[in-house]
């Protein structure tokens, strides 16, 4: 019997009757970190960081039966023993470690070896089999060095102010929205926060992290208090109704799709940044490695190819699928 199996309700230990990032309702979900696509609502008990769990509730609702561990606690549950470990992906994500009678089994979540600078940064945990996310499991994904994309915003930004435009830039809300403000220079000019992501970074400064502060979008301001201002917003702001508030601008996107040839142009935006919360090509090889695990289970992402590339590399590697996102429009 394998120590864990993937369901229709999602990935399941039935030595402990428990799922993990589940797609469906179930009685008890232990949750990797609080993106939708792997917290959803309707479980009866969470289990989670104790860094994921604020943001959680904030999601799905105060009201939720959920309790949150520190990263490296462990839960025994009928033998089983649970623990999370530092993902790197967003603040609080983690990677979870499964353990019975000696057999060690990681699931990944979503992670990222780079530290941001707001999350805690990945840690490898070795075991028998990895469960790993492959979003950008492709060799053409190969991030530069983080700062190099913050020095390009911000000289994006700097020349937009000197022409009198607002910037605005989509980013996910939850991740790398936060990543931006920790790293943005923010001497430039004003910065605007969505109300997406202005409700979130206060559940976030609530957990006593530092963040920087933002104004909140709304119908107080006039066209002309943008000019030169840096404005973040979703993605489903980009091209709305909402959009319509601001004077002249330039619009900017942040992904790790941006990578891919015509990308930019197909978001209709005017600047694509190559930014990703996920491992690249080298980084999930380095992950895999450095778990010195026995076996692979791909999933959410190029899997077919990268599973190949890994057992043409002599590392037993297999598919499953699940209703995992891996980064969207991120």
């Amino acid at each position: 019997m394998s120590l864990l199996k993937f369901t229709k309700k999602g990935i399941y230990c039935e030595q402990a009757k428990v799922y993990i990032d589940t797609w469906k309702p179930v009685d008890y979900a232990i949750i990797t970190h609080a993106h939708a696509d792997h917290s959803r609502n309707g479980n009866k008990h969470y289990l989670s960081t104790s860094l994921s769990k604020p943001i959680i509730q904030y999601r799905l609702g105060k009201d939720i039966s959920i309790e949150g561990i520190e990263y490296g606690e462990k839960r025994v549950i009928n033998g089983v023993q649970f623990s999370f470990h530092p993902a790197g992906h967003i603040i609080g994500s983690a990677q979870l470690r499964v353990e019975y009678k000696g057999e060690v089994w990681v699931v990944s979540g979503d992670y990222k070896l780079e530290n941001d600078g707001i999350s805690t940064p990945f840690e490898a945990i070795q075991c028998n089999v990895f469960i790993t996310e492959c979003t950008f499991g492709l060799p053409v994904f190969k991030w530069k060095e983080q700062q190099i994309i913050y020095n390009e915003i911000n000289d994006w930004w700097k020349k937009n102010k000197t022409e009198g435009k607002a910037t605005i830039i989509s980013a996910y809300s939850l991740g790398k929205a936060q990543r931006i403000l920790k790293n943005i220079d923010s001497s430039i000019g004003q910065i605007y926060t969505h109300g997406a992501i202005y409700n979130t970074n206060e559940v976030i400064q609530h957990m006593g992290i530092d963040l920087l502060e933002t104004t909140l979008v709304d119908d107080s301001q006039k066209k002309k208090d943008f000019e030169g201002a840096l404005i973040i917003a979703p993605p489903a702001a980009i091209g709305s109704s909402w959009e319509k508030r601001f004077p002249i601008h330039e619009t900017g996107i942040v992904s790790g799709w941006m990578a891919l040839r015509g990308a930019r142009r197909r978001s209709a935006v005017d600047r694509g940044f190559v930014l990703s919360d996920h491992a690249d090509w080298e980084g999930l090889n380095l992950a895999i490695k450095a778990t010195q695990c026995e076996k692979v289970i791909t999933t959410h992402g190029y899997t077919d190819i990268f599973t190949q590339w890994l057992n043409e590399q002599g590392i037993e590697a297999q598919v499953e699928s699940t209703e995992f996102e891996g980064e969207g429009n991120q």
